[in-house]
């Protein structure tokens, strides 16, 4: 049962899925946008409003701390999360990113989306 879940397995082990949402984050807050299928980027987009509301609370030590925490991978990317993407929204109470649906894929007609900032 799902009940009380309201996570998408997408598919994936446990250590698989946190890593693909790692990485895709990675490439949204580096490139600006993201180009997947809609359940993914539906918990990419969960996945880093929370990184946002973490960031924009400041550069201090903790916040840092967090946001390391979720995205280890790359020093450039949270630098540009905190230096570039979250005094943008330090005034916003929510809702950082938008889904634009983008129709089907051709090949297997998977629902395609696309991540970007508002």
């Amino acid at each position: 049962m799902m009940h009380q879940n309201g996570k998408r397995k997408l598919n994936m082990k446990y250590p698989h899925r946190t890593a693909v949402l790692r990485n895709q984050a990675i490439h949204l807050i580096t490139y600006g946008h993201l180009v997947s299928t809609k359940a993914r980027v539906k918990e990419v987009q969960r996945f880093v409003e929370k990184l946002v509301t973490i960031a924009r609370k400041g550069n201090d030590f903790n916040s840092r701390r967090r946001a390391l925490s979720i995205i280890p991978y790359k020093e450039e990317a949270l630098l540009k999360l905190f230096k570039e993407i979250a005094p943008k929204y330090v005034e916003r109470p929510g809702g950082y990113t938008r889904v634009i649906p983008m129709g089907r894929r051709a090949s297997d007609t998977a629902t395609i989306a696309r991540l970007e900032w508002v």
